[in-house]
């Protein structure tokens, strides 16, 4: 089978009528550049294991589907079509909408039911995924003409700047492959460079605070605040808080300096739903959210996913950050210091102990050596080794200064 020409085309417009913003086709018959391996084996994958247990599925995608032949690359613009969602900075700019794996899925499933209806396949001709599956979707949007591999490692489109969610449908049959956007490596997409139209521009690299793409193109998750606040389950390392700011989940700082985004534009978000309302939340709502809050709150959001302890934990880190700079201040009462204060030291009993060593960094940070008269009795009460840890290690940082 080999679908090209006008059928090809038919193919791509039936599948932009569905909701995707782009629609592109890439082949297997040669492997895309790549540096996966080289990238775990230096540890720039932190605890994300599932990328080392699936790398040779990753480099070969004939490894998920059998005599795989092509790859139609699915592009969704999320960039928000209100101007008080685009410009906030605390949280990542794709979770201000229900979650993308399950509204994008259903627009995956309906693509599939065009294949199977007029384009002759069956369900075991292809595989699909959003952002989930053991495959390169960044590697191969960039071999399909979407985009390329910006330094800051995220796919840039001409079009879209960098805000497009990527899925893919893997498929037994042929289908004629679109060309990269450099025409002098048409049939050499394996050749494919990061930072193809990005000419001398660092703007990424220099904007991050923790330093986290080491090399053009090349992200190392353990210094990545996107990570950190949501792929990180555990203790946020001391080093990297106030880098945070005031960042509650995920990061945009990369994306949002790239100069290619002057030309980004809302899409048409028919596989999004929006929930801009989240961005309305005060730090306080959040330093006293109660489970159920949380539950209604963040229901079907990808925010939901980082449980109740996790979000407790980032805003802790955010209320430690809390200066006459802090985006959170504009929303919070002109006495906030004390509300914040008792925030703070209510979590630092609470019964996550992910939650703990966070409030007592958080309260250290904002009112000094002063607070110890209030931690020192909660620490000799049911503590675990994170809060005690973090105590121990404020007060001989404050007797270093004395």
């Amino acid at each position: 089978m080999m679908i090209a020409g006008v059928v090809k085309e038919g193919l791509r417009k039936e599948l932009q009528q569905i909701g995707f913003d782009e629609v592109r086709f890439a082949e297997f018959d040669l492997p895309i550049s790549n540096r996966l391996r080289e990238w775990v084996e230096k540890g720039y994958h932190a605890d994300m294991d599932w990328f080392a247990r699936t790398i040779e599925k990753r480099l070969d995608p004939r490894q998920v589907l059998d005599s795989a032949s092509s790859a139609i690359m699915l592009g969704t613009n999320y960039w928000p079509s209100e101007l008080s969602a685009s410009s906030q900075s605390r949280w990542g700019k794709y979770s201000l909408y229900r979650d993308y794996h399950d509204t994008i899925l259903a627009g995956l499933r309906k693509a599939a039911s065009v294949l199977e209806t007029g384009y002759g396949f069956n369900s075991q001709d292809y595989r699909y995924y959003v952002d989930t599956g053991p495959f390169m979707e960044r590697g191969w949007a960039a071999a399909s003409g979407m985009g390329w591999q910006g330094k800051n490692g995220m796919l840039i489109s001409k079009k879209h700047g960098n805000w497009l969610l990527l899925s893919v449908i893997l498929v037994n049959g042929r289908i004629e492959r679109d060309h990269p956007l450099k025409k002098s490596l048409a049939g050499r997409a394996n050749r494919l460079e990061l930072g193809t139209y990005c000419g001398t521009c660092d703007r990424c690299i220099r904007a991050c605070p923790t330093d986290a793409i080491v090399e053009p193109g090349i992200v190392d998750s353990r210094r990545c605040i996107s990570y950190q606040t949501i792929e990180n389950k555990g203790v946020i390392p001391r080093w990297i808080r106030p880098s945070i700011g005031q960042r509650i989940f995920g990061c945009d700082i990369c994306l949002d300096v790239c100069p290619w985004n002057r030309f980004a534009k809302s899409g048409r978000q028919m596989l999004l739903e929006s929930r801009y309302g989240i961005a309305d939340l005060t730090l306080l709502e959040i330093l006293t959210m109660g489970i159920d809050h949380f539950r209604d709150v963040f229901r079907k959001s990808p925010i939901k996913r980082l449980k109740l302890r996790g979000l407790l934990r980032n805003a802790c880190v955010v209320a430690g950050n809390l200066n006459s700079g802090s985006e959170w201040l504009q929303s919070c009462p002109s006495d906030w210091q004390n509300p914040v204060r008792e925030a703070l030291l209510d979590l630092v009993d609470h019964e996550e102990s992910i939650v703990r060593p966070h409030a007592i960094w958080a309260l250290y940070r904002l009112f000094g050596s002063a607070i110890t008269k209030d931690l020192s009795p909660k620490m000799k009460t049911g503590q675990d080794e994170w809060a005690l840890e973090e105590f121990d290690w404020w007060e001989r940082e404050f007797e270093g200064r004395s």
